[in-house]
């Protein structure tokens, strides 16, 4: 029996095929090919505000959109997170979209103390995904990865996600032979739904 599994594709652009739509797509046809259920966010053509409150973010109820990727997101076994690396981070559009879905309520239940507890989103493992025009070396480890970081500890496996795996791709700009072997194992990683 295979995985049900998420991607959210994070590129706020959809106007045209990026890299990334290219990734998501071969992770895409061989999960199908392995047996899995996918299901796709694509961030960019979704319509949310962006939370601007303590009471928002904590009391305010999701718009229809959202509570619609937050049901995938229950329903899923394994999470794929893909963007390209902007400025250093994610781009704004897929943080925006975190914060709304990641809220708590649909992450965390708080404890008698009014603090975060019981972790809603334990038992699911992640995927994340970076393109970058820079060799992933040097976001690793000259610039210590920091956004990625932040993204697995203080989002993923806060909610009780894990384990996670990372794909870190750089130098994606005009380089066809890197392009079809990141294809190729993008493919890989969706025939095994990791």
């Amino acid at each position: 029996m295979g995985r049900r599994i998420v991607i959210i594709q994070g590129h706020p652009d959809s106007s045209k095929e990026h890299f990334g739509h290219a990734l998501a797509a071969a992770y895409v046809k061989g999960a199908r090919e392995g047996g899995h259920d996918v299901r796709s966010i694509i961030v960019a053509e979704l319509d949310f505000p962006l939370l601007r409150t303590y009471e928002d973010f904590y009391k305010g109820k999701p718009v229809t959109v959202i509570q619609q990727c937050q049901d995938d997101i229950r329903w899923t076994d394994h999470l794929v997170i893909m963007y390209p690396l902007w400025m250093g981070t994610m781009p704004a559009l897929l943080k925006g979209f975190i914060e709304q879905v990641f809220r708590p309520g649909f992450t965390m239940l708080p404890d008698e103390q009014g603090k975060h507890g019981k972790q809603l989103l334990k038992g699911k493992s992640a995927h994340i995904v970076v393109t970058m025009g820079m060799p992933a070396l040097v976001f690793r480890w000259y610039f210590g990865a920091h956004s990625l970081k932040s993204l697995e500890r203080n989002i993923l496996r806060f909610t009780g996600i894990g384990p996670i795996k990372e794909s870190l791709i750089g130098l994606v700009e005009n380089r066809p032979a890197r392009r079809k072997r990141w294809l190729e194992k993008m493919y890989g990683f969706g025939k095994a739904g990791c």
